[in-house]
């Protein structure tokens, strides 16, 4: 999927010192690579482990399964009796997912949901997951984000994907291919919305694509003495 924002060289060295996938999850990153199908980079892959181990989130939701790859990892990470609800527009990505995590028996830990994301985030409860993974198409993040906010637990983790979309963040819209002005301009307007908003504390790291965390809180001086913080 490229090396991101960094060196390939500085990418390279930092996957080699990085998480090792088992047969089968290697397997299905390598066929998804193979066919062009998104899937998360290696240091995401790091990321999310830490997260997850640190976290310990037992309702997590992702919004853009592609085939699978991302939830089935989580999967292998999350607490004992934790469940991922899934959500994926594509038809065809679906049935490729749906199958996936039958193979890997997984069934019972993940729920898929097919269609648009924005209708069926209207369809869950709220304030119900813990953690939630942003991983859906770009220019649609900024869309999703009032609801993805009611959705999340007060202190519960918001994690957006592939938010520094391969460096082209920093340029100037006319240094963007034309075609990609609306994805660059609400990717800024939902860094801009992340870091302005009084319920969320955010930072953005240059890892992989870059990455966006956010702790939805409603004070922080509570969080802290409830040991949340």
């Amino acid at each position: 999927m490229g090396s991101g924002i960094i060196s390939e060289r500085y990418s390279d060295y930092i996957d080699s010192l990085g998480i090792q996938l088992g047969p089968q999850l290697e397997a299905l990153y390598q066929h998804a690579l193979d066919t062009r199908v998104p899937v998360i980079r290696r240091q995401t892959c790091d990321l999310l482990r830490f997260l997850l181990t640190e976290k310990q989130p037992f309702s997590i939701l992702e919004v853009g399964s592609a085939i699978g790859f991302s939830a089935l990892f989580m999967a292998e990470h999350m607490p004992q009796g934790a469940h991922i609800t899934t959500i994926e527009k594509d038809e065809k990505r679906a049935l490729q997912a749906k199958e996936n995590i039958g193979a890997f028996h997984k069934g019972e830990e993940i729920t898929l949901l097919v269609g648009d994301a924005a209708d069926i985030l209207e369809t869950l409860q709220e304030d119900s997951f813990d953690l939630i993974f942003m991983d859906a198409a770009k220019g649609q993040y900024i869309r999703f984000l009032p609801r993805v906010k009611t959705l999340l637990k007060h202190g519960g983790l918001l994690v957006s994907d592939n938010v520094l979309s391969d460096g082209q963040i920093i340029e100037s819209r006319f240094a963007v291919t034309r075609r990609n002005r609306t994805i660059h301009q609400r990717m800024r307007d939902y860094l801009f919305a992340l870091t302005h908003d009084d319920e969320l504390v955010t930072t953005i790291l240059t890892v992989a694509d870059g990455t966006a965390l956010s702790v939805k809180h409603s004070d922080i001086g509570e969080m802290v003495i409830s040991g949340k913080w």
